[in-house]
């Protein structure tokens, strides 16, 4: 097939690698525009852009995919379809027209389910035991055309967004290619979503603030799903800390949430809303990620001191 593909993120490369080796077209790759990164705030292209100018395939980086001189550039190119990963702009439909085969999306979720920008986050901070991909014919909606194909995986006990996100983009591409070659022999089932729904909102560095009224394992949870960005954060001795690994104590104690209950060789106590959260891995201002013991061993962490 003729392809258009629109990604921007890590998450998308795969996919787009996936479709050249299979042999398809891919005439252009729409991403978003060059952002400046870090504290020399140097512009950075995305990683898709970098993937597909290695590959040579031709970029585009429009602030406005909708407007009419990109909807034209988009008619000229003749797609069979468009190919949407992580692309971080909402079509019209005047793109949506455009492919005789109409736009797929490669969704990180289990729709209907975690509809929005960060579904793989959100299904860890919010204790679900699976997820997936799913291929889906795009409509005007935000993440609610027919489905047309999924695959599962489990969400394990000890699972990161990072790792998490590893593990789907390694499936959406293979599974896109099955997908496509069922689209177009015809032999493609669309099916509707229906049942339960949630909007999986962007990830903000505030969302990271840890709430320790909260149970500990909400906040384990949240450690978990915010690893590695934005990271789950609190403040010791009146300086940012994040915590990048923590462990549920099922033990009760009688201290007000955010107080350090223990503080023992590599590990510190602190007592929630409803049980206790070993903290085992942070990283303070300015400072790489380390264990907690070695953290103890530059900073001062006393029983009874409040986060």
């Amino acid at each position: 097939m003729r392809v258009v593909f629109m990604g921007t993120p890590d998450f998308a490369v795969p996919v787009l690698n996936a479709l050249v080796e299979a042999g398809h077209e891919v005439v252009c790759a729409f991403t978003q525009p060059d952002k400046p990164k870090g504290r020399g705030k140097e512009m950075q292209a995305p990683p898709v852009k970098e993937a597909a100018l290695a590959m040579q395939i031709p970029v585009e980086q429009p602030k406005r995919v909708r407007e009419p001189e990109e909807i034209e550039k988009i008619k000229a190119l003749r797609p069979d379809v468009i190919v949407v990963v992580a692309f971080g702009q909402i079509l019209p439909q005047e793109i949506l027209d455009i492919p005789r085969y109409g736009c797929v999306n490669v969704h990180a979720s289990l729709l209907p389910k975690y509809r929005g920008a960060a579904p793989i986050q959100w299904v860890i901070i919010d204790g679900e035991e699976k997820t997936g991909i799913t291929i889906m014919r795009m409509d005007k909606g935000l993440d609610t055309g027919d489905m047309i194909e999924k695959c599962e995986v489990a969400i394990a006990p000890d699972e990161t967004g990072e790792s998490l996100h590893d593990k789907l983009a390694a499936l959406g591409g293979p599974l896109l290619v099955e997908t496509l070659k069922k689209i177009e022999d015809g032999t493609a089932v669309y099916t509707k979503q229906e049942g339960e729904t949630c909007y999986a909102s962007m990830l903000t560095k505030t969302l990271g603030q840890i709430d320790w009224t909260k149970p500990a394992v909400q906040i384990e949870r949240l450690v978990r799903g915010l690893n590695s960005w934005p990271s789950a954060y609190t403040k010791i001795g009146g300086k940012t800390v994040k915590i990048w690994k923590a462990q549920v104590l099922e033990e009760e104690v009688i201290a007000l949430p955010g107080t350090i209950v223990r503080v023992e060789k590599d590990r510190f106590v602190v007592a929630t809303g409803e049980g206790c959260l070993a903290v085992l891995e942070v990283q303070a201002e300015g400072k790489k990620k380390m264990d907690t013991a070695a953290f103890l061993r530059g900073n001062s962490v006393t029983e009874g001191m409040m986060l």
